[in-house]
């Protein structure tokens, strides 16, 4: 290394004064002046050149003043940058042009407090942040009611209020590793695992505009219409396998998604049941028109096209997937969105669960203009979900100051006296026991008979609202009420108890299919469908349950003929075995050669032309051994026995 980087290093260049007790041979005034040392320009330097090739810097001598020597810096500076700064449209010897003085923080200062001080002398102290409440406030309730928030609809920003930010952040992280790029969308994020996606064949139309509603409808191409009728006959084989190999063919295509989704969740596979989800609405997201928006809930999607009841069925699974990690307040922006698109036909009943999670998520204020707004026309009290929850609701307005306590109590009374046969199964799922003198009246006993269809509102609302109800302080305002009610209602009123009771009878006639498809999708535990006769025959199939009678068809399955080459009885007798059998009609003779089967969704029929009677039947035993080691699942012991054999 040079001894100029070495003069560098040690700092050999500084002034140096002459010390008074040196020896006689040194003057007081000598002084050895160099420049300062900077370490970081040595890494510019070459440490192979030496000091004679680049020559000795002479040292400059200078004052011995300190202020002198700054302001001979600063004019050495502004000389540099005025040198610096000349070009050709720069006269050098021209004035120097002086720079804007540069503000210092006290005088921003100043300029904000001064500002402040205007703000307060025109608004006054609190004007500026009670105007914004009241705009803010004003937007929310211009707003239409169903309308949508893009932060709400991720759960991890729920997930981080819940848990922790940090928690969330390493999740994310572990996810982001090796990512691939996928494109960005509100409905779900897209996993790295998961394919790129591709030209799947699922597109979206506009339709023509009723009013201030946008109408469209999603289109399958010719392509995406034959995997749809392979997935038709994987169904119809009842074997997974089937519909597992067309979904890792096709991996977006959206009933194989949904299908099997609901067979994870069959198997306990709760994790892949929630991916595959997520993966359908991807897929569904994707093929959207760029003017389908759905937050500002003027979008219509209509449910008699089978195209559109993908988004409608994966949007209701995936409410109850988030519902069940806890993001209460995301289950119910996806509850709006879906109930937008319909919420006239509303033909997967979210009103029966909007009120849950709104109740869940604390949002008292949009329940209570739900049902406001809604009770003119659709009748909300005649539900019994609504009619106890806007009561809850008021209640929970009550304890918060904004409601009286009054209404609320009011509100309770009229939902118990029109549904009393509510109050035994929520007291008993509450692990409440009801005293001899409520559980005596006569209008609590005498809810025997009542119609099928309102015993199943009832057990969805009991099965789903019960933990709501739990609560200390709930429950005794709750008692108090019954108690006042039943004080109120003597037990020689038996006209005023069968009058409403005979109300009941009439408004609860039969269940519409609405409440049917949402009893299956919800799949609660203690909540049993009962079909009526009806509907007994009509196949119940998870990615379609119960199709509208008015479906709009845009295209249809090809029939094909069967033509089997054995007649004997005992290849009938085999026959009959195979799930997809249909026996011919009594008294009429089985005319092979001349039967048409026509495909529409799970009716069945007899063989087809190209299927063996033999691997048939061994097709079915295959599906009989999957589904016995669904079943039961060898234990250790077992495992360890069959190794040692």
């Amino acid at each position: 290394m040079s001894s100029r980087a070495l003069r560098r290093i040690h700092g050999d260049d500084t002034v140096v004064a002459a010390d008074e007790s040196s020896s006689e041979g040194e003057t007081a005034e000598a002084t050895k002046v160099q420049k300062q040392s900077n370490l970081f320009s040595l890494l510019g330097d070459d440490s192979g050149v030496d000091e004679g090739d680049l020559g000795e810097e002479k040292p400059e001598p200078v004052s011995a003043k300190p202020e002198e020597a700054k302001q001979g810096a600063k004019k050495k500076k502004k000389r540099k940058k005025r040198k610096g700064g000349s070009g050709p449209n720069v006269q050098q010897n021209g004035p120097a042009v002086k720079e804007a003085p540069k503000r210092t923080h006290e005088e921003e200062e100043d300029e904000i407090d001064r500002g402040i001080r205007e703000a307060d002398e025109i608004l006054g102290p609190a004007g500026l942040s009670v105007s914004k409440a009241t705009s803010s406030t004003a937007n929310a309730s211009q707003k239409p009611l169903l309308f949508v928030e893009h932060k709400h609809l991720n759960p991890d920003n729920e997930m981080k209020k819940i848990f922790g930010s940090n928690v969330v952040k390493n999740d994310l992280r572990q996810r982001g590793r090796n990512q691939r790029h996928h494109r960005s969308t509100w409905l779900t994020i897209p996993k790295p695992s998961w394919p790129p996606m591709s030209k799947q064949g699922l597109s979206m139309e506009r339709l023509p505009s009723q009013g201030e509603y946008n109408y469209f409808t999603f289109q399958h191409s010719k392509e995406y219409q034959q995997v749809q009728f392979q997935f038709l006959d994987a169904v119809e084989s009842h074997n997974p396998n089937n519909i597992m190999e067309l979904a890792h063919v096709f991996p977006y295509h959206v009933d194989s998604l949904l299908q099997l989704s609901d067979i994870s969740r069959m198997s306990e596979d709760t994790a892949m049941a929630v991916e595959l989800i997520e993966r359908a609405l991807y897929a569904c997201e994707c093929a959207f028109h760029p003017l389908f928006n759905m937050t500002q809930a003027n979008c219509r999607l209509d449910y008699r096209h089978p195209e559109n009841r993908c988004l409608f069925i994966a949007l209701f699974k995936h409410v109850k997937y988030v519902g069940m990690r806890g993001c209460n307040r995301t289950a119910l922006e996806f509850s709006k969105l879906l109930l937008s698109f319909d919420p006239d036909g509303d033909p997967l009943g979210v009103l029966l669960m909007i009120d849950y999670y709104a109740l869940k998520s604390e949002q008292y204020s949009f329940l209570k203009r739900l049902y406001d707004e809604w009770e003119a026309h659709k009748n909300l009290s005649q539900l019994p979900n609504h009619a106890f929850s806007a009561a809850l609701t008021y209640y929970h307005l009550s304890v918060a100051g904004s409601e009286s306590i009054d209404r609320a109590d009011e509100m309770l009374k009229r939902a118990l006296s029109m549904f009393p046969l509510v109050l035994p199964p929520l007291l008993e799922k509450c692990s409440i026991q009801p005293d001899a003198e409520v559980s005596a009246h006569q209008m609590f006993t005498a809810i025997t008979g009542e119609p099928p269809a309102l015993n199943q509102l009832v057990n969805l609302f009991v099965e789903r609202n019960y933990a709501l109800w739990k609560e200390p302080e709930v429950a005794r305002w709750l008692e108090k009420n019954v108690r006042e009610l039943t004080a109120s209602t003597p037990t020689s009123s038996y006209d005023e108890i069968g009058r409403i009771k005979e109300k009941r009878r009439v408004r609860f006639q039969y269940a519409p299919r609405n409440i049917y498809r949402h009893i299956i999708l919800s799949d609660l535990k203690d909540v049993t469908v009962s079909l009526p006769p009806e509907l007994a025959n009509v196949p119940v199939m998870t990615f379609d349950p119960l199709p509208p009678k008015d479906t709009i068809i845009s295209y249809t399955r090809p029939a094909r003929r069967a033509a089997p080459s054995n007649n004997s009885w005992m290849s009938e007798f085999f026959r009959s075995i195979m799930p997809s059998y249909t026996p011919p009609p009594a008294g009429q003779p089985v005319d092979l050669n001349q039967l048409l089967v026509e495909d529409e969704g799970a009716v069945g029929g007899l063989l087809n032309d190209d299927t063996d009677l033999r691997q048939g039947i061994n097709d079915l035993m295959a599906s009989m051994r999957d589904l016995l080691n669904v079943l039961h699942q060898p234990t250790e012991e077992e495992q360890e026995m069959e190794e040692v054999d």
